[in-house]
């Protein structure tokens, strides 16, 4: 069974950098069966794929996010990271990292696992 756990800071300032680990367990993130993936969702708003990193370490980004988005791991730790520059409070949301069959899965249906998701709250 994979699990998966978001960390990070829940509290970030605007124009800052949000910076989010994802640390697996169960399985390897070089496994090239999935997509290791983060997906957003602001309050009242629909689940939104932001990007994802394969097992070889081909890296994805939604092009709406692409100029703030950087996904990387480290398979060391078996963790992979997300960072989103300049944020503004439009970037409030519960993030969640998880892994796909597909790229661009990113319903609970779709994934095959995801984690508890971590709040995200960009204010001053």
């Amino acid at each position: 069974q994979v699990q998966l756990q978001e960390s990070g800071p829940g509290l970030v300032k605007p124009s800052q950098t949000l910076s989010l680990t994802c640390t697996v367990s169960g399985d390897s993130i070089t496994n090239e069966l999935y997509y290791w993936t983060w997906i957003r969702q602001p309050p009242g708003k629909g689940l939104e794929w932001m990007g994802a990193i394969s097992g070889y370490g081909s890296i994805f980004y939604s092009p709406s996010l692409k100029s703030r988005t950087s996904i990387s791991r480290d398979t060391s730790k078996n963790q992979f990271t997300l960072q989103l520059s300049s944020v503004t409070p439009e970037d409030t949301a519960v993030y969640y990292c998880a892994a796909a069959k597909d790229l661009l899965a990113h319903t609970r249906d779709e994934l095959d696992y995801r984690g508890q998701g971590t709040q995200v709250t960009v204010s001053s």
